[in-house]
């Protein structure tokens, strides 16, 4: 444990050390979220954002979806990037051409295979095995590194999921991508069936986990647990319905409780966080793990009282997120509080006064339903 995380010895039996890659999907399921829409010029910015954050691979989009799509991969691949450029496609002809056309050497190929997956489309499981391998060999050919990435695979049938997963690999996939399309899947069955991927394969597994039952970074966790060499995600969580797993949240988790080490930036991970919320044009819940803006923001005065000490009120320095401490006045305020307060702003409250500004602290933050500014409080105090 470093000495800016302070989570007891609790988890020491759990720990696992050493080290799990990650793959942001940021730019193409990221940017699936309903309602946004980003331009090449700033995807191009996030990637970079992605690049100096420390992530291992990004993945530029799905250039076949429209022209912008298009030239924002064109445009990363040749950026330079230290991470890997990874780019996403179907298991159809014209998606792999394209990949080859752009000269991007490295790409997930998808497929649904779950047989509810299967029967909305109107393809058998043969023809679409069929498609898998000639995909798999397709790339091969071409000198594209690819990772078979089997949609909806944690609702496949066993039988099937298991002769796609190896007939994937023989047929070239360099990697392989266990996939939980609608987050439906608990820690433990990710784990699962992520550990029987890692026995059936003699390739590098990852896990692409979804929210949608609150459980992705506990699933990306076990993902890990399980052998799994690579984790998906997006930042700030974002993506469709309820997204993608948090890349800043599994990064933090994974180091604090489990010792494992990524190359994530925490120190990085709120100024991207905030970029991309800017250019994204969406806002995130104030109590947000890693991101938050109120997570190191105290109101209470119970917790004040033990302001000086952050050990006794914080699981992880401030300094790891590279975030400022802060003492906000409100109804829940306390008399310590105050003195903070007093202190930080170089006001002359004596002890003797504390009390009843106090009381006029809270009546103002009741009156307003929110918190009291540094100029209210100023005003109380004069």
């Amino acid at each position: 444990m470093s000495g800016l995380i302070w989570t007891g010895s609790l988890n020491d039996a759990y720990r696992l050390g050493g080290r799990v890659g990650l793959y942001d999907t940021t730019l193409r399921d990221g940017e699936q979220t309903v309602g946004v829409v980003l331009d090449p010029d700033q995807k191009l910015e996030i990637a970079r954002l992605l690049d100096d954050l420390g992530v291992d691979r990004i993945e530029a989009g799905f250039p076949r979806v429209s022209d912008d799509d298009w030239q924002a991969v064109e445009r990363i691949a040749a950026a330079g990037l230290r991470a890997e450029v990874w780019g996403f496609s179907r298991a159809v002809p014209a998606d792999l051409e394209a990949l080859v056309e752009l000269g991007v050497g490295y790409s997930v190929i998808e497929s649904p295979i779950s047989d509810l997956k299967l029967d909305a489309i109107g393809v058998s499981r043969e023809k679409m095995l069929d498609r898998i391998t000639t995909a798999m060999r397709f790339a091969g050919e071409h000198g594209i590194h690819a990772a078979f990435f089997g949609v909806d695979s944690s609702r496949a049938q066993p039988d099937f999921y298991r002769q796609v997963y190896s007939a994937a690999v023989e047929a070239g996939a360099k990697e392989v991508v266990v996939v939980d399309t609608l987050g439906i899947a608990s820690p433990e069955a990710v784990a699962e069936l992520v550990g029987t991927t890692v026995e059936l394969v003699d390739v590098p597994v990852h896990f692409h986990g979804h929210n949608d039952f609150g459980v992705a970074t506990a699933s990306a966790v076990a993902a890990v647990r399980a052998g799994a060499a690579y984790v998906h995600g997006t930042i700030n969580g974002m993506g469709e319905r309820a997204g993608n797993a948090n890349l800043g949240e599994v990064a933090l988790a994974l180091r604090a409780l489990y010792g494992v080490e990524t190359n994530l930036r925490l120190d990085r991970i709120r100024e991207v966080s905030a970029r991309v919320r800017e250019l994204s044009g969406y806002e995130l819940e104030p109590w947000k793990p890693v991101t938050g803006d109120t997570l190191y923001r105290r109101e209470s005065g119970a917790v004040a009282s033990q302001f000086h000490d952050p050990q006794s009120i914080e699981p992880y320095s401030s300094e790891l997120v590279a975030t400022e401490r802060a003492i906000v006045l409100g109804k829940k305020s306390g008399l310590d509080s105050i003195r903070i307060k007093a202190d930080e702003l170089g006001l002359d409250v004596p002890e003797e006064r504390r009390a009843e500004l106090l009381a006029a602290v809270k009546k103002l933050g009741a009156e307003k339903r929110g918190l009291v500014t540094d100029d209210e409080f100023r005003a109380l105090v004069g």
